[in-house]
C-alpha cells in the first residue's frame, strides 16, 4: 500500500507513482527528464472553449465526486490507475490533499480531472469525459482556480498534443525542481 507521507514525500521531490498493467499492477515511480507543465500565466483557452466556458452549459463542481472522478479516470483500455492508486489517492482527498474538478450536466457526471495540491503546487493526474469537451471544461476552471489563488506550478507530468493546446510545454528537470521548491 502507498501511504500517505510517501505520496507527499515523493512529490515534493518531483516523483509521481503509475501502476503497470503488464506487470501485475507493480507501482513504479517516475521523475522525467522533460516535465511537462502548464504555465499559468500563458494559459491558451481556444476560441470554441472559451464561448463554451461561457454559456455555463455545465455545470462546475470541485470534490463533491473525487472517487467518481479517479474511476471515471481509470476506465480506459490501457490504465496506469490501479485499483492501489484509487485509494491512495482517495486517502490523500480525505486529507485534504487531492482535489476534483467536475463538470455536470442534467445532474450527470459527464467530465472532470483530479490531482494533488502541495502548498503552490498542482499536479494534475488524469482526466476523463463522457460528454464532448467536458474535461476540457474542467481544466479551465482547475486553471481558473489556480489563478485566483496564487498557485504557481502546475504539473502535468508529460506533454501531449491535447495539453499543447492550451500552451503546455516541456521544462528540464533542474527548472521544474526550482519551480516546485518555489511552489511548495
Amino acid at each position: 500500500m502507498i501511504d500517505l507521507n510517501m505520496l507527499l514525500y515523493a512529490y515534493s521531490n518531483g516523483y509521481f507513482p503509475m501502476a503497470d498493467e503488464d506487470q501485475n499492477q507493480e507501482i513504479h515511480w517516475f521523475k522525467p527528464e522533460l516535465r511537462g507543465i502548464i504555465p499559468l500565466n500563458t494559459f491558451h483557452i481556444p476560441k470554441n472553449l472559451k464561448r463554451l466556458y461561457k454559456q455555463n452549459k455545465f455545470e462546475l463542481r470541485m470534490n463533491s465526486a473525487f472517487e467518481e472522478v479517479i474511476r471515471g479516470c481509470s476506465k480506459r483500455d490501457k490504465t496506469w490507475i490501479s485499483e492501489e492508486i484509487i485509494e491512495a489517492y482517495i486517502n490523500l482527498f480525505n486529507s485534504g490533499y487531492a482535489f476534483s474538478f467536475e463538470t455536470w450536466h442534467n445532474s450527470k457526471l459527464v467530465g472532470g480531472l483530479y490531482g494533488v495540491s502541495i502548498g503552490k503546487a498542482f499536479f494534475g493526474e488524469s482526466m476523463f469525459h463522457t460528454e464532448t469537451d467536458a474535461s476540457k471544461i474542467a481544466l479551465i476552471y482547475l486553471v481558473d482556480y489556480l489563478k485566483k489563488n496564487d498557485f504557481i506550478l502546475l504539473d502535468t507530468q508529460f506533454l501531449n498534443p491535447h495539453l499543447k493546446q492550451f500552451g503546455a510545454i516541456e521544462i528540464p528537470d533542474a527548472e521544474y525542481m526550482n519551480l516546485l521548491y518555489d511552489a511548495i
